[in-house]
Parts: C-alpha cells; sequence; structure tokens
C-alpha cells in the first residue's frame, strides 16, 4: 500500500483560511524567540567576575577604579550597570544606596524581558486560532456529510483529517512559545536574584569600608 507524503505547503492550503493567522503567529514567535535569545546572548548576566574585581576595588579604597572599569563594561555586561549605580552611590546610606540599586536593577529586568508577554499571548492565541479552524472545518465536513446522497467513511475521514490541521499547528507554535518563554524566563529569574544577593553583600562592604 502506498502512502503519499504531504508537504508544508500542501499542509497549508488543506488548513483553510485560518493558516494565515497561524503563519503570522508562527513567524512572530521565531523572530521574538530568536530576538530575545541574541539579545539575553549579547549581554553577559554573570555577576562572579564582577564582584570579585569590585570587592578587589572596594578594598582597596579604589572606588574612582571601580568606577571607571564598570563604565567601560556597562553597555555590554547587565551587571555592570547596576554594581556602577552601586559605586556611584557609596556615599549614601545603605536605604539609599539599596532603592538607587532596585531601581537600576528593575530597568535592566525589564528590557530583558521585554517580549515576554508577546510570547505568552502567543502561547495563549495559536490554540485557540487552531481550534477555531478546526471547529470551522468540522463544519464543513458535517455540511459535505449532509449534502452527500451517499456517506462513507471517506467523505468522513477526509473532513475530520483537513479540519484537525489548524489544531497540530496551533499547539505546535504554542509549545515553540512557551518553551522559549520558560527557558528565558529561567535565565532571567536566575540573574535577578543573582543581583540582589550580591548587591547586598556589597551594599554592607561599602557601609564598612574605612
Amino acid at each position: 500500500m502506498e502512502t503519499s507524503t504531504l508537504t508544508l505547503l500542501e499542509l497549508f492550503k488543506m488548513g483553510g483560511i485560518f493558516m494565515w493567522p497561524l503563519l503570522f503567529f508562527s513567524i512572530a514567535t521565531v523572530a521574538i524567540a530568536c530576538e530575545r535569545a541574541v539579545y539575553l546572548l549579547c549581554h553577559n548576566l554573570r555577576m562572579d567576575d564582577l564582584v570579585e574585581t569590585l570587592r578587589q576595588y572596594i578594598q582597596e579604597g579604589k572606588l574612582d577604579e571601580a568606577e571607571s572599569w564598570l563604565a567601560g563594561l556597562s553597555k555590554r555586561r547587565m551587571g555592570a550597570r547596576i554594581l556602577l549605580v552601586l559605586v556611584r552611590r557609596a556615599s549614601l546610606s545603605e536605604h539609599l544606596m539599596e532603592k538607587a540599586v532596585e531601581a537600576e536593577a528593575l530597568g535592566c529586568i525589564n528590557s530583558l524581558e521585554n517580549g515576554f508577554n508577546f510570547l505568552t499571548a502567543l502561547g495563549s492565541l495559536s490554540p485557540l486560532t487552531g481550534f477555531l479552524g478546526t471547529v470551522s472545518g468540522m463544519i464543513g465536513a458535517f455540511k459535505s456529510i449532509a449534502e452527500a446522497s451517499e456517506v462513507n467513511a471517506q467523505i468522513v475521514a477526509n473532513g475530520i483529517y483537513e479540519a484537525l490541521i489548524t489544531t497540530v499547528f496551533g499547539l505546535v507554535i504554542a509549545i515553540a512559545a512557551m518553551v522559549s518563554h520558560s527557558v528565558f524566563s529561567h535565565v532571567v529569574d536566575g540573574f535577578a536574584a543573582e543581583t540582589e544577593k550580591t548587591c547586598s553583600a556589597l551594599i554592607i562592604d561599602l557601609a564598612q569600608r574605612p
């Protein structure tokens, strides 16, 4: 028995009109995921190497040198941007230093999370659109059955087969969007936790310096 293999273009045509919004959702998901991946990779989120060097500057009382060093790294290191604010506010009280760092860290985290809401929305809209396409296809299939003079298994199977294509595409897009969102959120949450821990320790070091 020979089996035919359908191409993506053929499946797209069989899915009907609802494949067009799904196509848009798939392009948007890939574009946002790739953009966020490149953005996160370009902005090194490591903190340990920065903290080690900064503590040496603090112990030696070289805050001006530390500020210059962090300023040179701030464009490509989110952690350096946050620590730079901390060093520049070293003359303030611990409470004010903490507030300044929190404000800067919040801005950095918001920039890292830019686009996450779109991934969540795409993860929700894609399967719903797919189900809508399936329901529309099932309506057409049952209409064909009602109009047929003789009903056979092939008429029913073909109609359902075409109707379920949109569901499959919608679920695939949703899985890709939600997996991307989960991975990126895990990375950003780890950075946020490490930043909070690091800055709390450094604030104490700055407050206790000679």
